[in-house]
């Protein structure tokens, strides 16, 4: 049986070419990773609030090298993609952004952010979303960018609003923390929005 719609992104719209790297344009710089960021990925999921906030702990810094090893390779396949977010002076590592849950078929991801306990407060996570959606929505054609966090973290939750990231409504009991099932808020773009 046909779909009555095409694909609104093809297969290969982001693996046909490299992962490009994206200035934010006030002092940003989103750019692939490294197997040389290892040591600093680490040092940030020492932080308690990384802690707080994410499922997955980094036990040693050969550990995150397999990570990175994976953010690289998913650009290919198309599932996932994921950025530094570094000084554009200096290179410092300051967090991380990304699609993931990529369904290029809908148009769709969800976008992931987290930054360095020194970076935070600085405006990092926000620039560096608003950035990668509008390469997203803008340049690449998605037509939808999904955004989620736990409704106790107050900061994603103003990061999400500060972005453009209208807030949707609430999925309960939806993602199992080390403390427990949180509730997340769902904020969403829309292209155009």
């Amino acid at each position: 049986m046909p779909y009555l719609t095409g694909p609104v992104l093809a297969p290969g719209t982001l693996s046909r070419t490299a992962q490009p790297t994206l200035p934010t344009g006030d002092g940003l710089l989103l750019r692939p990773w490294r197997a040389a960021d290892a040591p600093a990925v680490h040092a940030a999921f020492q932080d308690p609030a990384m802690r707080q906030w994410h499922a997955r702990a980094a036990d040693s810094v050969e550990e995150v090298g397999g990570w990175i090893e994976e953010w690289r390779g998913a650009w290919a396949q198309e599932r996932t993609a994921q950025w530094a977010v570094a000084d554009a002076d200096t290179g410092l590592l300051l967090g991380r952004v990304a699609l993931r849950e990529i369904h290029l078929d809908d148009g769709q991801a969800e976008m992931a952010y987290w930054t360095t306990a020194g970076a935070r407060g600085r405006g990092v996570a926000a620039r560096a979303t608003v950035a990668l959606s509008r390469w997203a929505l803008d340049d690449v054609g998605f037509h939808r960018l999904e955004l989620m966090h736990a409704i106790r973290n107050e900061a994603s939750c103003r990061v999400a609003t500060k972005t453009g990231f209208a807030l949707e409504g609430i999925k309960r009991s939806a993602v199992l923390h080390p403390d427990g099932w949180h509730d997340m808020h769902l904020h969403a773009r829309v292209r155009g929005d």
